[in-house]
């Protein structure tokens, strides 16, 4: 019986330590839910019940550097539905249908969802507002929202860009600085059970947003109209791929205007097709800059020491690097000019010779110095870097053209931001479009001020390089970009096209224009690229320098930038003919003397490059028959001094039309005998061209008075010129 009770005992006694034990456990808990986890829990409860109906905030405006509109928001109402307040769903989506081009079923099925809130229609037009209000629907609100207005809808879109439905930016400084021009959401507060259920007493609230800051851009609204004036006459005329124009301030890197073709409206950018308005060509194209590169080639030489604007150089036509001939764009070269002459001319074999003078690591250290093959930090969303060949990767051919603009790939912005530095003094600065940012009440909240990248020129060296570009505008390739009264500096350049095999595609080219003015002070900076353009006109200082002096000239009308009387002009203005590049076959000059051979090209339109020494071509390359366009070179193989062979033997030249003091003079140079017959001009011979002989064997020639070459090719299509330009 004892031990009986001391059992019981023992079990009440656990019995109640487990219940006192479950009792701490159940405090506690309560402890942790009530004053711990109290905040949490009563937030999900109140998610639960209430709903947030986001409301968006009105953003920003966008004003020109002038305090000009270009971009605001105008109120516009949007339909939501609370749906468990909709009495009749089915008599409502008839009755609204109609009104929002909605299908009846499509809209019965947002207002019968198990939700506290569903958008109906965002941002409707005012009459349909008014006739939706008319109707007096139950469980239908309206909320004000805002819709993106664009005062000039073409005018930059490439840069103030676009927002979506939901007013966020999605392109341009839109979306640069959508956390600025946004502002803060508002809220519409709607309560209801867990069901979706309306709740007696229900809260409904409505917190209002608060409007976006606004922006001051460094734009000029009339400037951009400047450009896009020229932008369009531009496509009248040639019907580019592309064309861009970006006028820049080269003392404080403030862009007043960037324009591109093709364009759009920013109010209707969904009309457009993508590839217009997803990229923005000023600073994402990528192209060989061809002659306007010649700016960083100069400025590197001058401010190195390899170079003097009076040291004499001397092209022939052409200089040879590695196994490649570069040739110059005038037949037969300038032969012996100054360096600024070089400059002047837009000379290739001089500028290779710089090139080569600087070295890879001298010339390289500029290129990366001013910029190119990084972005240069303007605020816009998509810029490009460039292409650079890899330094370790490059070799003297490389180095030689990167000299005259190839083998070297420049957005638009990159050469333009290369320009200004040379035009300031040597300071390259990053160049920017937002001035200010301003509060909703007008204050300024903050300034955008030039930052200085780097100094990349000494002051005096860049005068230098500044006098130079003067020339070339005064009595070179750049006189089309002279401007009355003003002193303008610049390069002219063109470019052919990289297909996307590697090679240069036939027939396609990028003309470009990059300069300043006035030279001794700039104000104004400004590059025009047109790439592709159509009609056969191609050339840089034809296309592009006279859009450079249409817009720059009434830039600095418009600026009041006083002009320089009684300044010098051009003598002449720059003139270039030539008829489109055509088809060609290449006539055979082997076995030609080297002058006949050459007057042969001349007369089908075709350039030439001579190798080797001698007389006598003994290869051409192309071969005879071959289809090219006018204008391609062919490249002459010349026998050696005296035409002998290995074997002991020479090969018969071609004497068709040569005197019979000619044929004598360059028989015997190659121990080679004459039998003449006749008087004139050679008409037959025996043995034939190209036949190897042994020396000393005698070669009869017939001899006819006026008699022209048999072999010789009509004329084709010759090209006329006063000057012209070529990369």
């Amino acid at each position: 019986m004892r031990t009986t009770n001391i059992i019981i005992r023992r079990r009440l006694t656990s019995l109640f330590l487990l219940a006192t034990a479950a009792l701490v456990i159940l405090i506690g808990r309560l402890a942790w839910i009530q004053f711990i986890r109290a905040d949490e829990l009563q937030q999900k409860a109140l998610e639960v019940r209430m709903r947030d109906i986001p409301v968006e905030a009105r953003r920003g405006n966008i004003y020109d550097r002038n305090g000009r509109l270009l971009v605001t928001s105008v109120s516009a109402e949007s339909l939501y539905t609370i749906p468990y307040l909709v009495k009749d769903p089915r008599r409502v989506a008839e009755q609204l249908a109609p009104l929002l081009d909605m299908k009846v079923e499509h809209l019965y099925q947002i207002l019968t969802r198990k939700s506290c809130y569903e958008w109906v229609a965002r941002k409707l037009e005012p009459g349909i507002v008014e006739k939706i209000k008319q109707l007096k629907l139950p469980g239908l609100f309206f909320v004000e929202e805002s819709v993106r207005h664009y005062v000039f809808g073409s005018l930059a879109p490439h840069v103030l860009g676009f927002t979506g439905v939901d007013n966020q930016g999605l392109m341009g400084i839109e979306k640069t600085f959508d956390r600025e021009l946004q502002g803060t959401p508002g809220r519409i507060v709607v309560e209801q059970d867990a069901t979706g259920r309306e709740v007696p007493g229900a809260l409904h609230k409505y917190i209002s947003p608060r409007q976006g800051n606004s922006l001051v851009l460094t734009l000029d609204e009339t400037i951009q109209q400047f450009v896009e004036r020229e932008l369009d006459r531009v496509v009248a005329k040639y019907n580019p791929k592309l064309a861009v124009i970006i006028v820049m301030d080269p003392r404080t890197g403030e862009i007043l205007a960037m324009g591109n073709r093709p364009s759009f409206d920013s109010k209707n950018w969904m009309t457009a097709p993508q590839g217009v308005w997803d990229r923005n060509p000023a600073i994402w194209y990528n192209y060989e800059p061809g002659s306007t590169f010649k700016i960083i080639t100069t400025a590197a030489a001058v401010s190195e020491g390899v170079v003097k604007p009076d040291d004499q150089f001397f092209d022939p036509g052409y200089v040879k690097v590695a196994d490649r001939y570069i040739r110059c764009w005038a037949d037969g070269g300038h032969g012996s000019q100054t360096f600024e002459q070089v400059v002047m001319n837009s000379c290739n074999p001089g500028f290779v010779e710089v090139g080569l003078r600087l070295g890879k690591e001298r010339f390289y250290s500029y290129i990366k110095n001013f910029g190119f093959g990084d972005v240069t930090g303007i605020d816009l969303p998509g810029e490009a870097t460039g292409i650079v060949i890899s330094e370790k990767k490059a070799t003297n051919l490389n180095l030689a053209t990167m000299a005259i603009g190839q083998s070297i790939a420049v957005t638009p912005i990159q050469l333009l931001t290369a320009t200004c530095a040379v035009a300031n003094g040597g300071l390259l600065l990053r160049p920017h479009l937002v001035k200010e940012i301003r509060d909703p009440s007008g204050k300024v909240i903050k300034t955008f001020q030039p930052e200085v990248v780097r100094r990349v020129l000494d002051r005096e060296k860049a005068r230098q390089v500044v006098d130079l570009l003067q020339a070339v505008v005064m009595k070179g390739t750049g006189r089309n970009a002279f401007i009355d009264g003003y002193r303008v500096a610049g390069k002219t350049g063109t470019a052919q096209v990289v297909g996307e095999g590697g090679g240069y595609v036939s027939g396609k080219y990028v003309a470009s224009f990059t300069g300043f003015a006035p030279a001794d002070n700039p104000r104004v900076a400004a590059l025009v690229m047109v790439a592709e353009p159509q009609g056969g006109i191609y050339y840089g200082s034809q296309v592009a320098a006279p859009v450079f002096r249409e817009v720059v000239r009434d830039t600095l009308h418009y600026l009041q930038v006083p002009e320089t009387p009684g300044l010098e002009k051009p003598k002449d203005p720059f003139v270039y003919f030539e008829q489109p590049r055509v088809k060609v076959r290449v006539p055979n000059v082997v076995n030609y003397p080297l002058e006949m051979a050459q007057n042969i090209l001349r007369e089908a339109g075709l350039s030439f490059v001579v190798r080797g020494e001698g007389a006598i071509v003994q290869e051409q390359t192309p071969k005879a028959g071959a289809e090219v366009l006018s204008g391609t070179s062919v490249v002459l193989d010349l026998q050696p001094p005296g035409g002998k062979s290995r074997e002991g033997t020479v090969t018969v030249p071609n004497l068709t039309g040569l005197t019979i003091t000619e044929v004598a003079a360059l028989l015997a140079g190659m121990d080679l005998r004459l039998e003449a017959v006749g008087i004139g001009q050679a008409a037959s011979q025996n043995p034939r061209p190209g036949e190897k002989v042994p020396r000393g064997t005698t070669v009869r020639v017939e001899f006819k008075p006026g008699s022209e070459p048999s072999q010789a090719p009509p004329a084709t299509a010759r090209r006329v010129r006063e000057f012209v330009e070529r990369p």
